[in-house]
């Protein structure tokens, strides 16, 4: 089953209002969307500046406006009454409208973050309650959206990038670069946490399993790969034909990609239960239908596609989640409920250094540090030890006078020093480096400046 909407009531001159039930929109796409986590409410992104906020359950238009820039992308913050949006002036010699921008539901401008820069991707951690986006230059932002202020802003090196993913699992955010490496990072690190090379070519997609231990990535190469994210090799779990754009797993760990020339969907799904991904369905859009955006619904059997026209939808039974838990996503919640969750979440609110690529170290014990260099009590237990170790050893008894109080006495001599001369070794090996040290020291000193250079050389020789 497929059903097509289109959402729009244009403030530009000389072009009529569209309705919802309207199976086009008028050169505003290609379209973005984002869920709620709920799967309640949906918001829809158009390229030309077209920005909707629809309500699933009965299928209403909340609230759509027009903002005359360029969309890049969509998300949802932590519920429907707030999301933000990636924007960018139309006109060249505007220099407004570069930055992302916070709207509430009703279409009111909230927050200007000026500081992202011209953002591409926009990506929300719920759990962290941070906002992170990467824009043309290749800066990646967190920003925290409940005290507003910058955590992270890092250089990443890669250049632009439409391929951004925040990994369910631990928080992770993942690039794509276009050298084919997925980079993985963190607010409170300025290197990444992990560089993986998954594609001869750029990295065009990246799509991570509920779970957050199986990564799907597609290159420029006409690729698709599968990654274990728990036992990374040099080799793929799986490699698929295909060029998608735009890639998502389900609940239940389906995986939509697009395929072809943008106007096909391909739905794999793990049939074995051995991470083995197989076709399950095929759904071929109408003919010039650019795909854009693919998205599963939270706790519904339906994929969301926007492409070049709107957006549709489609049924893919077994996608999702047949039950779901109202204390962390409730479909049917009231005002009062979505009251009371935004501040049990706000309670709950976890910090910034909790992100890492293996959370499960979260609350257990930091292993004893091995010392570098002994204490010279360390030292010398050490010795005594090794030699009352000796001093316990029993001789045996020798015939032919072999066994004379002095024979002994000269057996037990030659075991103690036998047992010194490792930690007698070790310290006369520490004392020359020392010494050697203090030789390149005077040497430095006492030559002048102009013969430095051959001093460094002959000291590195």
């Amino acid at each position: 089953m497929l059903s097509t909407f289109s959402v729009s009531r244009i403030l530009f001159p000389n072009i009529q209002s569209l309705g919802i039930l309207t199976p086009k929109l008028l050169n505003l796409g290609p379209y973005t969307l984002d869920f709620t986590s709920s799967g309640r409410h949906m918001a829809v992104g158009g390229r030309k500046g077209h920005l909707a906020i629809v309500d699933m359950k009965t299928m209403g238009l909340i609230k759509e406006f027009q903002v005359r820039e360029t969309v890049r992308d969509v998300v949802f913050l932590h519920n429907d009454l707030f999301f933000a949006a990636a924007q960018k002036s139309m006109a060249n010699i505007l220099m407004t409208g570069r930055y992302p921008y916070i709207y509430n539901r009703d279409g009111t401008e909230l927050h200007c973050l000026k500081e992202h820069g011209a953002v591409l991707r926009l990506q929300f951690l719920k759990n962290h309650f941070l906002l992170a986006s990467i824009n043309n230059f290749g800066q990646l932002h967190y920003q925290d959206v409940t005290m507003g202020e910058m955590v992270g802003s890092y250089r990443t090196g890669i250049g632009r990038t439409d391929a951004m993913q925040v990994n369910p699992y631990n928080g992770v955010v993942a690039l794509g670069q276009s050298l084919g490496t997925v980079s993985m990072w963190k607010p409170t690190s300025s290197a990444p946490l992990l560089r993986l090379l998954c594609h001869k070519g750029p990295v065009s997609a990246i799509a991570f399993h509920p779970n957050g231990h199986l990564m799907a990535t597609a290159g420029k190469e006409r690729k698709i790969k599968l990654w274990d994210l728990r036992k990374l090799g040099d080799e793929p779990l799986q490699t698929l034909p295909g060029n998608a754009k735009t890639l998502d797993f389900s609940q239940k760990g389906l995986l939509a990609c697009q395929l072809g020339n943008g106007s096909s969907v391909q739905i794999l799904r793990d049939l074995d239960g051995n991470q083995t991904y197989k076709t399950y369905m095929n759904h071929g859009m109408v003919k010039g239908f650019q795909i854009e955006k693919l998205l599963f619904r939270p706790y519904e059997d339906v994929l969301g596609i926007g492409h070049s026209m709107g957006w549709s939808s489609i049924l893919i039974p077994g996608a999702g989640e047949p039950n779901f838990d109202t204390l962390v996503a409730n479909p049917f919640e009231t005002s009062k409920q979505r009251r009371e969750s935004e501040v049990h979440s706000l309670l709950d609110k976890l910090p910034a250094e909790t992100i890492m690529l293996d959370p499960a170290k979260i609350g257990t014990l930091k292993p004893e540090r091995k010392k570098e260099k002994p204490t010279k009590q360390e030292k010398v237990a050490g010795i005594e030890a090794a030699v009352e170790v000796v001093k316990a050893i029993k001789l045996k008894k020798k015939t032919k006078g072999r066994s004379k109080p002095s024979k002994r006495t000269i057996k037990k001599k030659e075991l103690i020093a036998k047992a010194k001369s490792p930690f007698l070794a070790q310290e006369m090996k520490e004392e020359e480096q020392v010494a050697r040290k203090k030789q390149k020291t005077i040497e430095y000193v006492e030559t002048p400046t102009s013969l430095l250079r051959f001093v460094r050389k002959k000291a590195t020789a």
